[in-house]
């Protein structure tokens, strides 16, 4: 209980150490700055500029419009990074089978308020999951973001129902590969989508080109029935949060396996070899 106590307070005074030092210019500069630098100033203007249609976005958010069209090639190789360390995971745990329960799937868990409590939320944390990723290209957040977001009902149900109940409803490892696969096949044709538009219409286009440019006059339109969907950044985010969803839920499925489960397998490794 000491122990706790002592490190909030250690928590609490590097708070406000860090924002004391911030507050007076610690940084080189004093939040909030008193002028828009001129890269951010560019940034702002290139975002969403309706007037120039060759040279914006469309996007009135413009961290989305940086990580996917300024740096889009960059935000494409963390991505693969990502879903390396997945494979990684999924690599290190292959041959293991998974377990039978050994009664009946309703006594795991937690107790039945807490059932219901969580069947509520969980529509809830998927139309928030939801909002977050198609809304991106609009407000913060992002597909990465609503994947996070959408990953907790799975991490929610393994708590509190159990890693069996999950199974049962369709959400096992390989499913959630498929879903994965999906998603990063999806982004890796958005990415190339207005380069495939160009060749076949006989106009140049770049890969990662989102709207039309002055040497590349070909692009996804910004507007779909009157709505903004900034062209190909709807999708990046639509794609990407199938992927992180399914990514992260492979993580939490591997890290739920039983203990015996790991030592069967390693035993039969062992005697194997």
């Amino acid at each position: 209980m000491v122990s706790r106590v002592i490190g909030a307070i250690v928590i609490t005074l590097f708070i406000a150490v860090f924002s004391l030092v911030v507050a007076l210019g610690g940084l080189g500069y004093i939040l909030p700055p008193e002028n828009v630098r001129e890269l951010a100033r560019q940034y702002l203007l290139i975002a969403y500029n309706p007037f120039n249609k060759t040279f914006t976005v469309f996007s009135p958010e413009v961290v989305t419009s940086i990580v996917w069209d300024f740096r889009g090639l960059d935000t494409l190789f963390e991505t693969v990074v990502f879903y390396l360390a997945i494979i990684g995971s999924v690599a290190l745990a292959r041959g293991i089978k998974p377990s039978k329960p050994e009664k009946d799937i309703s006594q795991y868990g937690l107790s039945p308020i807490v059932k219901t409590v969580t069947r509520i939320t969980v529509g809830m944390i998927l139309a928030i999951a939801a909002s977050i990723a198609l809304h991106g290209h609009l407000t913060p957040g992002g597909g990465f973001q609503g994947g996070a977001t959408a990953a907790v009902v799975p991490l929610l149900i393994l708590v509190i129902f159990s890693k069996y109940y999950l199974e049962t409803r369709g959400v096992s490892k390989n499913a959630m590969l498929s879903i994965r696969s999906f998603g990063l096949i999806g982004i890796g044709l958005t990415a190339f989508i207005v380069l495939i538009i160009g060749l076949m219409s006989g106009t140049n286009a770049y890969v990662f080109q989102n709207q039309p440019k002055p040497d590349a006059p070909v692009g996804l339109p910004a507007l779909l029935n009157g709505q903004v969907i900034s062209g190909t950044l709807w999708f990046f985010n639509l794609f990407e949060m199938f992927a992180v969803a399914a990514g992260f839920t492979i993580v939490f499925l591997l890290l739920s396996i039983p203990e015996r489960d790991v030592f069967k397998y390693l035993k039969e490794e062992g005697e194997e070899y």
